[in-house]
């Protein structure tokens, strides 16, 4: 059975969406999940539908789409409605009637005199300008939008747990945003917003920035009751379908429950996550590496560790660093620990992806950062730079390397599964450096597809290539040896074990039914959108506390398991478009580890969906629940 990327994907954020319902999650989690499907909707309706949107637009595959995702929407709507109930009345939000002439003392004087003024009074006429995301009302003769920057969820002073939507209050008190009053209906678009940046380098980047439009509207979401004339005179104005038009009941952003679960009772969320600390890697990280490699499995193992040995750049045996860096957020230590080496006379070099979508001008206040303190940013390649990588090379001619599954982000490092490899091996030590060396000349890494060495600074002599060992791998390489390792397995001992959040590549997918056809056993652990079910797949996603993000291969190799982990997803663009990294697991521990994490996975019923060519089925309630360490 084979799916659309974009329904698979879709049928990934109903899991998320369903999450609101699970019994055995404080309620307040069960909020969180109902703002992160939102956003993740938001996200579907401004990038990941662009290919259908352009290629297949009022398609029957277009429709099912936008029947599936007005059929989520509404469910959403009943869950927040349901959550709200499970919470009175130690939570509430209110509405307008339900204040009384005290609370209308405050929010008279905050709509007159914090509102009024940051409000846009628009014509219908620009109505084709409106932007992505907002929050709008419409009356007969005027179009209000509500400032982006004020919160959507505000306290009731004096009344604990009370909270009114401000968009509410703007609608009784239309008086003060029209010339007269008038009734108010709710709306919002959706855009497509240009997902490819300059390929060239940091100042084209930012002139792309600057000159960047709003793209096409993909959906318009008005509230129920709208007034059908205005309603079709908006649907005309943006040029969009009938049936990219959502009537949902209000709110219709329904991330505001974020505050109610920033300020709710801690009692209803997840105790703290207590993470395994590695305290002798903490207390001496290379020292550490000199005996051994040392491998985590996050946020069960403190991502700590990861800052921890960034911060090893400031030690005097380290002269030389370098770091791919993508999506790292507006503060982070790891970060601030290459500034400071750099400051220090350290010769840093950093491959900052300025192209993380959506994160272009959050990387601009990177590089400028960067650059102020004397660290080398490497030029842009053409392709996108997702590998994760951090190497420290000491004056003694020796080096240490970070490979990693996640992000360098302090908050992701902490809700997200991920894995962290650290060695010391000189063989895996020169592939690192003869990639970052390759980026550096602006070159394609070739050498690192097939295992080809690459030699750093003060490491005497070159790695020779071992037959019986694949090293680093990026671009086509990755694909490549998937490919080679699934075919060893197509025979009734075989096993494979994947573990993506995407697995879309055709190449691997066919390789992968070969193998299940042949007998073997084919597990794939896939998140979020898997495009072939077959019969003779073992498939399943896992949402539930943690969001899974590790990358994964495993293969039985007649006894002898090889373990992969890579920054990569099996996605055409990741081996075509993107420099990524996959490495070997060569301690046998932590070998151990990795599949001891996966086993776990595969036998999950408390946080999974099995994926079938006949649906999905959810298994929660079980005894075996891969979110506890």
């Amino acid at each position: 059975m084979h799916l659309l990327p974009e329904a698979s994907w879709l049928q990934f954020n109903r899991r998320v969406l369903l999450q609101t319902e699970r019994p055995d999650f404080p309620l307040l989690e069960r909020m969180r999940f109902l703002a992160i499907w939102n956003r993740n909707l938001d996200e579907f309706f401004a990038a990941r539908i662009a290919k259908p949107f352009w290629e297949k637009r009022g398609s029957q595959d277009h429709r099912a789409l936008l029947e599936e995702a007005h059929a989520q929407a509404r469910l959403a709507c009943q869950r927040y409605q349901a959550l709200l109930g499970e919470a009175h009345p130690h939570l509430q939000v209110l509405e307008p009637k339900d204040l009384d002439e005290e609370d209308w003392l405050y929010f008279r004087v905050y709509l007159a005199e914090v509102v009024a003024p940051r409000t846009d009074l628009i014509p219908w006429e620009a109505a084709s300008d409106l932007s992505h995301g907002a929050l709008y009302f419409a009356s007969e003769d005027y179009l209000v939008r509500l400032p982006q920057d004020l919160p959507r969820l505000l306290p009731v002073p004096g009344r604990e747990g009370a909270y009114v939507r401000l968009g509410a209050l703007m609608r009784a008190r239309s008086d003060l945003f029209l010339p007269e009053p008038s009734p108010l209906y709710e709306l919002r678009v959706l855009r497509l917003l240009e997902s490819e940046r300059a390929r060239a380098d940091w100042d084209e980047l930012a002139q792309s920035l600057e000159g960047r439009q709003e793209g096409v509207a993909t959906l318009l979401v008005a509230e129920e009751g709208f007034p059908e004339a205005w309603l079709e005179g908006l649907r005309r104005t943006l040029e969009l379908l009938p049936e990219e038009v959502f009537l949902l009941p209000p709110p219709l952003n329904l991330t505001l429950v974020e505050r109610l679960v920033a300020e709710g009772p801690k009692a209803w969320l997840f105790p703290p996550l207590k993470p395994e600390r590695p305290r002798g890697f903490l207390k001496k990280p290379l020292a550490h590496l000199e005996r051994k490699d040392l491998l985590l499995y996050h946020p069960f193992a403190d991502y700590a560790a990861v800052e921890r040995f960034a911060q090893e750049a400031l030690s005097p045996e380290v002269t030389e660093v370098w770091a791919t860096l993508y999506r790292i957020g507006e503060t982070n230590p790891l970060a601030e620990a290459l500034i400071q080496a750099a400051r220090a006379g350290k010769r840093v070099h950093v491959l900052l992806e300025g192209r993380a979508r959506f994160d272009e001008l959050l990387n601009l206040h990177w590089y400028l950062h960067f650059l102020r303190a004397g660290v080398e940013v490497l030029p842009l390649p053409e392709r996108k730079v997702h590998a994760k990588a951090l190497l420290l090379l000491t004056r003694q001619g020796k080096g240490y390397a970070h490979l990693g599954t996640g992000n360098y982000n302090p908050q992701n490092g902490r809700l997200y599964t991920d894995f962290s490899l650290f060695t010391g091996r000189l063989e895996v030590v020169r592939e690192v450096h003869a990639f970052f060396q390759a980026m550096r000349a602006s070159l394609p890494p070739g050498g690192l597809v097939r295992g080809q060495p690459g030699q750093a600074p003060g490491l005497e002599t070159p790695l020779k290539p071992s037959p019986a060992l694949s090293l680093l791998r990026t671009g086509e390489g990755i694909r490549n040896l998937l490919l080679e390792e699934i075919a060893k397995e197509a025979h009734p001992q075989g096993r494979v074990i994947l573990k993506f959040n995407h697995l879309t590549d055709p190449m691997v997918l066919k390789a992968l039914v070969q193998a299940a056809e042949a007998g073997a056993r084919v597990d794939l652990l896939v998140r979020s959108t898997l495009t072939l079910l077959h019969p003779a797949f073992r498939a399943k996603s896992l949402v539930g506390r943690f969001l899974e993000h590790a990358r994964v291969a495993a293969f039985r190799g007649g006894g002898a398991w090889k373990v992969y982990l890579t920054s990569a997803d099996a996605m055409p663009r990741n081996f075509q478009s993107r420099f990524e990294l996959l490495f070997p697991v060569l301690d046998k521990e932590a070998k151990k580890k990795v599949l001891r994490v996966l086993k776990r996975q595969i036998r999950d019923d408390r946080n999974s969906f099995l994926l079938t060519p006949k649906g999905e089925k959810v298994l929660w309630g079980g005894h075996h629940d891969a979110h506890r360490w």
